[in-house]
């Protein structure tokens, strides 16, 4: 399970060193993609694979599915690490996740995702807040995954 945070700083060549334990779960690389609220999603490649298999089997005419797939794998790189356990991110990503030097990886169960420091910050400081909030709900949902 990857989990935790951990800060880093991106080079002028747009590379990154992933945390170790991290790289000891994402073995080779990944790929990483756009991601929701604003960060990048990097996924191990079994993963990775799982996930484009069900985006595969969404209906091509919804007009919803279509735009989904394409936010997800439109956007996918491949990543590799160099001997130092760096992935370059491409800049199209760098930009979507407004990251320019300050990385925060945080594990998220089967991704990491890669957020700009000061976006996480913001990020956590607006949703902590809510988080009792938020897990009432789910403990009292008829949802079969309960806090």
């Amino acid at each position: 399970m990857l989990a935790g945070q951990y800060q880093h700083q991106l080079d002028h060549k747009g590379r990154v060193a992933v945390p170790k334990k991290f790289r000891s779960i994402l073995v080779g690389g990944g790929l990483l993609t756009r991601g929701l609220d604003g960060c990048l999603f990097l996924y191990s490649q079994d993963t990775w694979n799982g996930l484009a298999e069900k985006l595969r089997k969404l209906p091509l005419t919804g007009r919803d599915a279509r735009a989904f797939s394409r936010f997800l794998l439109g956007s996918a790189a491949e990543v590799s690490y160099d001997k130092l356990g760096r992935i370059t991110v491409p800049s199209y990503l760098l930009e979507f996740a407004k990251i320019q030097t300050d990385v925060t990886f945080v594990g998220v169960g089967d991704r990491v995702e890669l957020w700009s420091s000061a976006a996480w910050k913001i990020y956590q400081e607006r949703n902590e807040q809510q988080a009792a909030q938020v897990a009432e709900q789910l403990s009292n949902s008829d949802s079969p995954t309960r806090i």
